[in-house]
């Protein structure tokens, strides 16, 4: 299991984006140079990532409800109870679950996501969302593709520039599925926020151009929806995260976030 032998070396000279986000959700896991760049984020920033972390957990329960009991969640951040396999185990207690992330301060966390049911099995791999072949050939190790898959791209691919190509390493995840798979993907955008509010440029804007070494990219909802080509949005189909399936949202309330649920035909 990855979080066996030497724990690697935690440069906290920089930020990471999973630290960031645990000060945004009010953690502890973060240091002083996180806090700076979250404290430069715009107000919004700690409601769409508290709103962020109340998607995941209605989608799972949801996904969770249709019979799937296989989850690969990549970016997983640090943990912050309940966490996705705790989500998930509480209506199907056998359900499997892969962590990914590549944030040594993840690794050293680890332990609290592998923390399972009797009957069913977590586990935690380190790699990078850009390898996708690596980590499905790790993941395999633990789930059976064979059969239906719930692959977790929450708050991630904003952080993947388009050179990078956002789009294929997606759909390096969803060939890999069976059908009767299911994405769930949440995107940071400007859709929700007035234009006056925006500084002058073109799409697609960085998100955080607070520091040198975190940089995320907004898309549009046209350019959001591009990641779930081929599969069947479930309702309300691509919407501010705060609003799926979320009976006590009482609207308008501000949004940083799109979020979408897609089940592979």
């Amino acid at each position: 299991m990855t979080t066996q032998g030497p724990r690697p070396a935690i440069d906290s000279t920089r930020p990471h984006p999973a630290r960031v986000y645990d000060y945004l959700l009010g953690g502890k896991d973060h240091y002083l140079v996180d806090e700076e760049v979250a404290r430069r984020m715009p107000q919004e920033a700690q409601a769409a990532a508290r709103q962020n972390r109340a998607f995941m957990r209605r989608a799972m329960a949801f996904v969770a409800g249709y019979g799937v009991d296989q989850f690969l969640d990549i970016g997983t951040g640090i943990p912050t109870e309940p966490n996705l396999h705790q989500v998930v185990q509480g209506i199907a207690p056998a359900s499997r679950v892969v962590y990914v992330d590549n944030d040594p301060i993840v690794l050293r966390h680890a332990e609290a996501l592998l923390v399972s049911t009797e009957q069913g099995a977590t586990d935690y791999i380190e790699a990078d969302v850009r390898k996708p072949q690596v980590i499905l050939g790790r993941a395999r190790e633990l789930l059976d593709f064979a059969r239906p898959v719930c692959v977790s791209l929450v708050a991630l691919m904003h952080f993947i520039r388009d050179e990078e190509d956002p789009y294929g390493i997606v759909r390096g995840f969803v060939d890999a599925l069976p059908s009767g798979s299911w994405l769930v993907l949440t995107h940071g955008t400007f859709d929700f926020v007035p234009v006056h509010a925006l500084d002058p440029g073109h799409e697609p804007r960085r998100m955080a151009p607070y520091t040198d070494h975190i940089t995320a990219t907004a898309r549009s909802r046209d350019a959001v929806l591009r990641f779930f080509d081929g599969l069947e949005l479930v309702e309300p189909g691509l919407v501010a995260a705060v609003q799926w399936r979320n009976d006590d949202a009482a609207p308008p309330q501000p949004s940083g976030m799109f979020a979408g649920v897609a089940r592979v035909p």
